[in-house]
């Protein structure tokens, strides 16, 4: 991803809200038989103090992506939209595209059974959380032996980086009036409204303020 100083995401915290908000990613591998990508849910190990992701594959994914004998990239990608070149007061002026976006690459650990099921059953617990009678994977007997049966399906990884390249980009290279434009667009009911990407540029454009 190309990188730009105005643009670039090196924050810790930053990078776990966004794999916290927006768990949904995708596993690209560069495998003999070439490229191959996937789609899994991720959630951060936070028994670790660095940024380390665990998710799960299903069988026979592992094999199609050489799980642990190269890189794993995995995408999480954030609120995105377009921004048009209506919206400024230059003139000329292009559109452009706000998003956040971060690889994480790196070497993945394959856990052991009794580990991916662990996870499988902390992935359960993330989402069925938000609803108002959550159902654990091992909450009766019945479905505690049903997730041992069907775990044998999936194989489980960590990974912990050692390369991320993340990109917040929300037009932090534009002056305040025409940020709070974009705000006031994205905001509005137009075709291109955006609750999620208004509040990740009001997040980032709030701290860039309070900072001056």
């Amino acid at each position: 991803m190309r990188q730009n100083p105005s643009f670039t995401l090196t924050d810790a915290e930053e990078l776990k809200r966004l794999v916290r908000e927006n768990p949904w990613a995708t596993f690209v591998s560069h495998t003999d038989a070439g490229l191959v990508a996937s789609h899994y849910p991720v959630i951060l190990d936070d028994t670790r103090e660095e940024i380390s992701l665990l998710s799960h594959v299903g069988r026979p994914d592992e094999q199609l992506h050489e799980l642990g004998e190269h890189e794993l990239m995995i995408i999480v990608q954030g609120p995105h939209g377009y921004i048009s070149s209506s919206w400024y007061d230059d003139k000329p002026a292009v559109p452009t595209w706000n998003f956040i976006s971060a690889h994480f690459s790196g070497v993945p650990e394959i856990l052991s059974d009794e580990e991916n099921l662990e996870v499988l059953a902390r992935l359960v617990d993330h989402f069925e959380r938000e609803l108002p009678e959550p159902r654990q994977m091992a909450g009766t007997e019945a479905d505690s032996a049903y997730a041992q049966r069907i775990s044998s399906g999936t194989v489980g990884l960590r990974l912990t980086p050692t390369r991320i390249s993340a990109k917040q980009k929300m037009s932090q290279n534009r002056p305040d009036h025409i940020v709070d434009r974009i705000l006031l667009e994205l905001a509005g009911d137009g075709p291109y409204a955006s609750d999620g990407l208004l509040r990740e540029m009001t997040i980032v454009h709030d701290r860039r303020r309070a900072a001056r």
